[in-house]
C-alpha cells in the first residue's frame, strides 16, 4: 500500500484531537505502520483505531459507574462458590444476571444466615447492571436510613428520596443487622413507597419476613413495607454455613452458629406419595 503522506497523517491526527479521541491518537502511528506493511486492510485499520478508543471509553464509563454506585468491592457471579452452598438454586441466580428483573422493576430478596454470600450475589448483579449501562446505587440499610435522616434535618428529604429513586437499581444490604428508630423505619418506608413499581430493588437480610416487625419496630410499617417489596418479587433463600468461617467452623460457639433449619418464609414440600386413608 502507498504510504500515507505526512500532510494526510497530520490531518488525521488533527481530527482525532478535535474529536477528543486520545487513545486512538496514541495508537495511530502503530496502526498506520501495520496498514502500510500490509498487515491490516484499510477497513481493519479503521476498526482497530475505533476499537482502541471505544474500549478505553467503555472502561472509563464502567469505572465511573461503579464509583457512583458505591460498588467499591467488585464481585462477580463467576467468583461465587455455588458448590459451597448446594441449597442455592444456581439457575435462578444466573437467570437474574440477564437483568430482566430490572426492566420489570422487580424486587429481589436474598435471605440467609451471615456469611452465605448474600452481599456477594447482590454486588455481582449490581456490577453486571453497571456494565450493561444501568444506573445503580448500593448501601446498607443503616447507611441509607442515616442519609435520609440527615436530609430530613437539612430540609432536603424529598431531594434525597428523588436521588435514591432515579437509579434503575437500588441495592439495600444488611437488613436486620442493626436496629432502626421509629423515625428511621418511617423514612425507609417513604423511600420504598416512592420506588414502588418505578425501579428495581435488591435486598439482603439474615432475618425472616416474620421478624420484620422487630427490625422496623412497628408491625404496621413492616406490613406496609412487605406489601410493596413482595409484590413483583423474587425470593431466594440460602441455607448453609458461613463461607468466611469454612476454615474455622469448629471455633464458632454452638449457641452462635447459624441454625441449620428451613427458613420459616420458605414453603415446605412433602416428599413421596400422599398417604391413603386407612379404613
Amino acid at each position: 500500500m502507498t504510504p500515507l503522506s505526512p500532510s494526510t497523517a497530520d490531518r488525521l491526527r488533527h481530527l482525532l484531537v478535535g474529536l477528543k479521541m486520545p487513545r486512538a491518537l496514541e495508537a495511530f502511528d502503530d496502526i498506520v505502520r501495520r496498514l502500510e506493511t500490509g498487515e491490516l486492510s484499510a477497513l481493519e485499520a479503521m476498526q482497530s483505531l475505533l476499537a482502541e478508543e471505544f474500549e478505553t471509553r467503555e472502561s472509563r464509563r464502567v469505572k465511573m459507574g461503579l464509583m457512583t454506585a458505591r460498588l467499591t468491592r467488585i464481585k462477580t457471579l463467576e467468583d461465587y462458590d455455588f458448590a459451597f452452598q448446594p441449597s442455592l438454586e444456581r439457575d435462578r441466580v444466573l437467570a437474574l444476571a440477564g437483568l430482566d428483573f430490572i426492566e420489570r422493576k422487580e424486587t429481589v430478596h436474598f435471605l440467609g444466615p451471615p456469611g452465605t454470600g448474600k452481599t456477594h450475589l447482590a454486588t455481582a448483579l449490581g456490577v453486571a447492571a453497571v456494565k450493561a449501562g444501568k444506573s445503580v446505587y448500593f448501601g446498607t440499610l443503616a447507611e441509607i436510613v442515616a442519609s435520609l435522616e440527615k436530609a430530613e434535618r437539612e430540609g432536603s428529604l424529598q431531594t434525597r428520596i428523588r436521588f435514591l429513586t432515579r437509579n434503575a437499581l437500588l441495592i439495600v444490604d444488611e437488613i436486620g443487622y442493626l436496629p432502626l428508630t421509629q423515625n428511621g423505619a418511617n423514612l425507609f418506608f417513604q423511600l420504598v413507597n416512592a420506588r414502588y413499581e418505578k425501579g428495581a430493588v435488591i435486598l439482603t437480610s439474615n432475618r425472616s419476613f416474620k421478624e420484620w416487625g422487630q427490625i422496623f419496630g412497628d408491625n404496621v410499617v413492616a406490613a406496609a413495607l412487605l406489601d410493596r417489596l413482595l409484590h413483583h418479587a423474587v425470593v431466594i433463600h440460602i441455607e448453609g454455613n458461613s463461607y468466611r468461617l469454612r476454615a474455622h467452623r469448629n471455633l464458632m460457639p454452638e449457641n452462635l452458629a447459624a441454625p441449620q433449619k428451613p427458613n420459616p418464609d420458605k414453603p415446605t414440600r412433602r416428599r413421596g406419595r400422599p398417604r391413603k386413608d386407612q379404613t
